[in-house]
C-alpha cells in the first residue's frame, strides 16, 4: 500500500534537492536540461520581487513531487503557480492535486483571491503549462482550472552557420551609424537609462528583466542609441539561458532595421555559449521574427485561472 501523501513548506537550503528533482521529473529535455536556472529564477531570485513559497510533496521520507507558487508584484489578489514537477511513476496517483491545493491555501492566506497557473514576469520560466505536458494539463481541469488565454514560442537555429537567425548585421550596422545610431553591448552603467526607457514606452516588467540580463552569466543585452538616448534593445538569458527577450523599439525607429540587428546580435551571443537552438520567448510579434531569423513557432501554452471560493 502507498504511503501517505505529506505536503510541506520548503526551506531555502533545499534548493538542490528541488533542482535534482526538476532534472529527473520535467519531461521535455530542454527544460530538464535547465532545471537549475528554472529554479534559480523562480524561487531564490524571486524573492527579491514578491512573496515565494516553496512545497514538497513526501511519499514517506521521499520527496516525490515539487511546486513552487507566488504571490503579483503588480496585480493584488494574482497568486501564481511557477512551477509543478512529479516523478513519473508518482503520477495520476494523486500528487500534484495535492500540491495545487496546498498551493491555493498558500496563496489565499496571502491575499490571493485568484490562482493562475501561469508566468508571473520578470521572474517566469514558462507562460503557462506546455501542451505537451498532459498530466499537468489533466491537473489543471480536473481542479476546476478554466483556460483563458494561449502563448507560444518560436525557435531560431544557431546550429549551423548560414542559419537566417545568424546573419551578418555589419551592413545594416553601417547603414544604422550613418543615421547617428550606435549599435553596442549593454552595460551594467547602462541600466538606468535602459529600465527607464522599457517603462516609459512600453510598461509592465521588462525593466524587471533587463536587470536580470545586464552583467549576469549566461546573458546579456544589446542597445542602440543616438546621442545618448536610447531607441532599442534587445536582451536574453534572463529566465533560462537559451530564452531570447525581452526587445523593444521606440516607435520612433520602428522600420529602421534596429530590431532585427539587435536580435540577431543577441542569437550570436547565445551560439558563441554553445547554444544550438534559441527560444524566443512569449512571443507577440510572429512576423517580424520569422523574416529576421527563421524562427519558427514551437512551444505552446496553455494558461489557466480559479478563482478561489471565500471561506
Amino acid at each position: 500500500m502507498d504511503a501517505e501523501i505529506t505536503v510541506t513548506e520548503l526551506t531555502a537550503d533545499l534548493v538542490p534537492s528541488v533542482v535534482q528533482l526538476c532534472q529527473q521529473a520535467l519531461d521535455l529535455p530542454e527544460d530538464a536540461a535547465e532545471a537549475a536556472s528554472i529554479v534559480d529564477v523562480l524561487w531564490p531570485r524571486a524573492t527579491a520581487d514578491r512573496s515565494v513559497v516553496g512545497l514538497g510533496a513526501y511519499r514517506g521520507a521521499d520527496l516525490v513531487g515539487v511546486l513552487i507558487c507566488s504571490v503579483s508584484s503588480t496585480e493584488p489578489g494574482i497568486g501564481h503557480v511557477d512551477l509543478v514537477a512529479v516523478l513519473a511513476d508518482q503520477r495520476r496517483r494523486g500528487v500534484g492535486r495535492a500540491l495545487l491545493q496546498r498551493a491555493e491555501r498558500v496563496l489565499a492566506e496571502r491575499g490571493a483571491t485568484e490562482v493562475l497557473l501561469a508566468g508571473n514576469p520578470p521572474y517566469y520560466a514558462w507562460p503557462g503549462i506546455d501542451v505537451r505536458y498532459t498530466p499537468a494539463v489533466c491537473a489543471a481541469l480536473a481542479l476546476g482550472y478554466q483556460q483563458d488565454r494561449t502563448a507560444w514560442n518560436m525557435t531560431a537555429d544557431l546550429s549551423y552557420d548560414g542559419s537566417p537567425a545568424l546573419r551578418s548585421t555589419e551592413a545594416a550596422e553601417r547603414r544604422l551609424a550613418d543615421q547617428g545610431v550606435t549599435v553596442r553591448r549593454a552595460e551594467p552603467a547602462d541600466l538606468p537609462a535602459l529600465t527607464a526607457f522599457a517603462r516609459s514606452t512600453f510598461g509592465g516588467t521588462w525593466d524587471g528583466e533587463l536587470a536580470g540580463s545586464v552583467g549576469r552569466a549566461d546573458a546579456g543585452c544589446h542597445l542602440a542609441e543616438r546621442n545618448g538616448e536610447v531607441l532599442g534593445f534587445a536582451a536574453y538569458g534572463s529566465s533560462r539561458p537559451s530564452w531570447f527577450g525581452p526587445m523593444g523599439t521606440a516607435p520612433a525607429a520602428e522600420g529602421s532595421g534596429i530590431g532585427g540587428v539587435l536580435l540577431r546580435r543577441c542569437l550570436r551571443d547565445q551560439r558563441a555559449a554553445g547554444l544550438d537552438r534559441a527560444q524566443i520567448g512569449w512571443v507577440g510579434p510572429v512576423p517580424f521574427y520569422s523574416g529576421s531569423a527563421g524562427a519558427w513557432i514551437e512551444r505552446v501554452f496553455f494558461l489557466y485561472r480559479r478563482t478561489l471560493s471565500r471561506a
